[in-house]
């Protein structure tokens, strides 16, 4: 896995040209995109905006538990839309690649940030987990 280096000019471009979402959007982003091909659906290979955002839906809470929403939305991230727009914004930076069946609407409205990510949907997977 790599992480994206804040001096590449690539990323330094696209932060500029969309300053919607931090640098730690990105690399969230970034690194579900291998959680989801590695851990979650062990393919190894491309994953579609469905699978990332269940992957995203898994890593969110694990690194930052009941404050996931707070954090994302610190990142200026509110919606799975705005992970769409941080996928295809990496995309246009050539820092991820997309097949041709791969668009911004595979993002739209997948699922609520309020229910994904609500405390009590997380002591519920807490609790599911361990049993």
């Amino acid at each position: 896995m790599f992480t994206l280096d804040r001096t590449d000019h690539r990323m330094v471009s696209m932060l500029r040209a969309d300053a919607r979402y931090s640098w730690e959007a990105y690399e969230f982003t970034r690194r579900a995109v291998t959680y989801a091909s590695d851990v979650v659906f062990a393919t190894g290979t491309h994953v579609s905006g469905k699978e990332l955002l269940e992957a995203i839906r898994r890593l969110g809470p694990d690194r930052y538990g009941v404050l996931t929403r707070e954090v994302f939305a610190s990142w200026g991230v509110h919606a799975t839309d705005d992970f769409g727009e941080i996928v295809f914004n990496l995309v246009d930076a050539r820092l991820l690649s997309k097949t041709d069946e791969d668009s911004r609407e595979d993002f739209r409205a997948v699922y609520s940030f309020d229910e994904a990510f609500s405390p009590a949907a997380y002591w519920q997977e807490a609790l599911e987990s361990s049993v």
